[in-house]
């Protein structure tokens, strides 16, 4: 039984090219995450097989050369760029005599570091601890002898099963401590959607620069950093867009290829701000050379968090980073914007972002004169609760006489109320 460290520095990282898997991890990102873990990458050991080893991951061969690396350069630590199975890092850590991470424990460390606001700390604590609760026995191995039978009982099978009730106890109370918050936060939707806010959430692989831009369309001040999953906490802010129209603009967490399940899960309400905005602002690095495959990568997350069909606008930041980067605002053959390129840094594009939403947000309004008679008590009510009359005049016969500016959209369902039939007409004809 090894002594493990309260916290790995010196890690040695594991990266495998497996052929037969199509979705393969990238080296250089697993040496970005390390180092926003807060580890020092001191060796790197690669190798190529068909398929991984049911014991080891990486074979006997392989596992003897890392632990060659760890002991030449004093590593407290081996992180795995790969999901490991709880067998396969109980075997690892027994051979290595060092603690063993996979890509999946580092990407939850990350979290539990940056986490701030209460129910960041929640969402990741009951992230962890699903994580943790396939792997506990690791944490007995000085005990595994005792596994019962004749003259084998002992407390270390005892203290397994209290630590697994005690893990269940506290994995149910967070569920019902972040449902509270997610019912907090659906009421809070509800309001922006009767105040007819729209919310537009920024989306986007990690360190595309969500936050930087967020920062420079609110003049909040998110913390933002050149490091993976700088940003945890979801944050709102109302940005008043061209025009006067306000919107909830959220910055939300980055995305990252095989996002664990466990955080999948339990940022479901985090995750609830995307699937139900009316825009998603894609960040994209524009001096990323990988940056299709990250794309592809958000479009993947996207559509296991169910956001897949919420229309998009891509957003090229970083465009300073370019030789030639100029900002620029493409748009479709019906002039929809498309596109826009921009720096957030130094905020060269930026007003080109706000005028793609607005224009995204512009509905065709109409605007007419109407004489209401005195019957048309219900749409005069109709009218004023949708903030369509922009001013009125009685008449001595006691009718209304209204200057009405109505969207395409609140006229078509006036018009399906038959009551309203006769007068609406002339509403649209004069529009």
């Amino acid at each position: 039984m090894f002594d493990r460290p309260k916290s790995g520095e010196r890690a040695v990282l594991v990266h495998l090219e497996l052929p037969q898997e199509g979705d393969q991890e990238d080296l250089q990102e697993i040496e970005e995450l390390a180092v926003s873990a807060g580890a020092i990458p001191v060796a790197v050991v690669t190798g190529t097989r068909k398929s991984p080893d049911a014991k080891l991951f990486i074979g006997s061969g392989k596992a003897e050369e890392v632990r060659a690396a760890i002991l030449e350069h004093e590593a407290e630590l081996v992180l795995f760029n790969h999901a490991l199975s709880p067998a396969q890092e109980r075997n690892l850590e027994r051979l290595l005599q060092c603690r063993v991470l996979d890509r999946t424990g580092l990407i939850l460390d990350i979290f539990a570091q940056r986490a701030r606001s209460h129910e960041g700390k929640l969402q990741v604590e009951l992230a962890q601890l699903r994580h943790l609760s396939t792997r506990l026995v690791r944490g007995w191995t000085h005990l595994e002898r005792q596994k019962g039978g004749i003259g084998l009982r002992g407390p270390g099978e005892t203290q397994l099963e209290t630590d697994r009730r005690l893990l269940a106890d506290r994995i149910r109370l967070l569920e019902r401590r972040l449902e509270k918050v997610n019912r907090q936060r659906e009421q809070g939707r509800r309001a922006r959607k009767r105040a007819e806010l729209p919310t537009v959430s920024l989306v986007g692989y990690t360190n595309a620069g969500k936050s930087t831009l967020f920062n420079r369309l609110t003049t909040a001040q998110v913390y933002a950093a050149d490091q993976l999953f700088a940003t945890l906490d979801p944050t709102l802010r109302r940005v008043e867009l061209p025009g006067g129209k306000g919107i909830v603009l959220a910055d939300t967490v980055g995305f990252i290829r095989h996002l664990p399940h466990d955080l999948v899960a339990a940022f479901r309400s985090t995750l609830q701000e995307t699937r139900d905005a009316d825009l998603l602002l894609h960040v994209i690095d524009a001096h990323d050379p990988e940056r299709q495959a990250k794309i592809e990568q958000v479009r993947v997350v996207l559509a296991e968090i169910g956001a897949n069909e919420v229309p998009q606008l891509e957003v090229y930041n970083k465009i300073d980073l370019l030789e030639q980067g100029q900002p620029q605002l493409e748009r479709s053959s019906d002039g929809q914007p498309l596109r826009v390129h921009l720096s957030a840094v130094s905020g060269a594009g930026v007003e080109l972002l706000l005028q793609a939403v607005a224009d995204f947000f512009r509905e065709v309004m109409v605007q007419s004169r109407l004489c209401l008679p005195p019957s048309a008590g219900r749409l005069r009510a109709a009218l004023y609760a949708i903030q369509a009359v922009r001013r009125e005049q009685v008449e001595d016969s006691g009718a209304w006489l209204l200057d009405v500016e109505i969207k395409a959209h609140d006229l078509a369902q006036l018009r399906k109320q038959q009551d309203f039939a006769p007068l609406l007409p002339a509403l649209q004809a004069e529009g």
